[in-house]
């Protein structure tokens, strides 16, 4: 079974990323893992932090001459903030000491306040530097490795941009593995070129208010087999835990399964996917976005991820408490983007491929990569 664990916050020295339960033999570089966090980096709307974080990347253990060893792999992101600025050495010093500048007032729309209270902190910073999205690059670092070992059982996993702010993408075709390259070219990672200009007019408009946008972006896995994950218990549905997963990236607020939303206000005779045979099962439409009952059903799986707007502003107008005097203020900024949705849709690719990779495993099972995809050839050729 695949799990992981992230450490490490956003002004500290770096983060790290522990991934269990990975086969021996599957190949690994730093370029691997480079390409996709310069991928999380992308996005018109982004700040200034984009531009000088390098994410410099090690493996730190479980790796060995290219091919990992069946061991956990350990990967770590350097933060290059913290090499430029002695600012955070002083703020983030895991030494014992204290701060000359608490932040006292939290943020509305932030795990600041909550964290708060529930640690009993007085600072909103022990919490902000944990809950911050800073920490999808550690995940995005594991998630390049799951996407290699899916690749190596002929899955694909890409996401584009369909709504950002008021701007949604009329097109209603979906973009195949061929068409990330393009996706990853716009400016917008939207995969409809006149909803893309409408989306950074919106961007520029919103900026100059000094305010933020929110979006969907939607992930598509391509080559997915029948039968990954379960019907038997509720844990063990495919689609829940794809929802949790994708649920769980920062500011992420509501998750739908194929049209999941749509098929609601259908009538039952509109909402399904008709089964027929052509050599094989096929269905005529992917109304349930690949999943029936919790399992796979052999379609593309896909899924859509709403961010809302991001809660630091450009412009302070967003009212809040100082915890220490109890007097109303504005809340403090931190450094912001206008819009996150582009680089949402990395990191959704990422949580997706962490779960298929996860029920691949636990599918197919084998320590080695050779082993694994033994096992998936047998299971596959047993479909007929």
């Amino acid at each position: 079974m695949l799990r992981f664990l992230t450490a490490g916050e956003s002004h500290g020295k770096g983060l790290v990323v522990i991934i269990e339960g990975l086969p021996a033999g599957l190949p690994v570089t730093v370029g691997d893992v480079q390409s996709e966090l310069a991928r999380r980096r992308l996005g018109y709307g982004r700040g200034p932090r984009m531009r000088f974080e390098e994410d410099e990347v090690t493996l730190l253990g479980g790796v060995r001459h290219g091919r990992t060893l069946g061991s956990p792999l350990a990967i770590e992101v350097g933060n290059s903030e913290w090499v430029r600025s002695d600012k955070w050495h002083e703020e983030m010093s895991p030494a014992p000491g204290a701060t000359k500048a608490p932040l006292t007032e939290p943020r509305p729309g932030h795990a600041d306040l909550a964290g708060m209270q529930k640690y009993g902190f007085d600072d909103a910073r022990d919490v902000l530097e944990r809950a911050s999205a800073r920490e999808t690059a550690a995940r995005v670092a594991a998630g390049a490795v799951a996407k290699l070992l899916l690749g190596q059982l002929g899955i694909s996993i890409l996401s584009h941009v369909v709504q950002l702010g008021p701007v949604t993408a009329k097109s209603t075709v979906q973009p195949t593995p061929d068409d990330l390259g393009r996706i990853d070219t716009s400016e917008v990672r939207c995969f409809d070129p006149d909803a893309e200009a409408a989306m950074i007019e919106e961007i520029k408009a919103a900026a100059k208010d000094g305010d933020s946008l929110g979006g969907i972006c939607e992930v598509l896995a391509y080559g997915v087999p029948v039968g990954l994950g379960s019907h038997v218990h509720w844990d063990r549905k495919l689609d829940a835990m794809l929802a949790q997963a994708l649920m769980s990236i920062q500011a992420v607020k509501a998750v739908e399964i194929g049209e999941g939303f749509d098929v609601a206000g259908r009538r039952g005779s509109a909402a399904h996917d008709p089964i027929h045979w052509d050599d094989a099962y096929v269905r005529e439409s992917n109304l349930a976005g690949g999943l029936e009952g919790g399992m796979t059903n052999g379609e593309v799986v896909w899924a859509r991820a709403a961010m809302k707007p991001l809660a630091t502003l450009n412009r302070p107008v967003l009212t809040t408490v100082d915890v220490v005097t109890k007097e109303e203020t504005v809340s403090f900024k931190e450094r912001t983007d206008v819009t996150a949705v582009p680089a949402m849709g990395v990191v959704a690719e990422t949580m997706m491929a962490l779960v298929l990779a996860g029920e691949a495993l636990r599918k197919f099972g084998g320590d080695s990569l050779p082993e694994l995809v033994r096992n998936r050839d047998g299971y596959v050729q047993s479909l007929g």
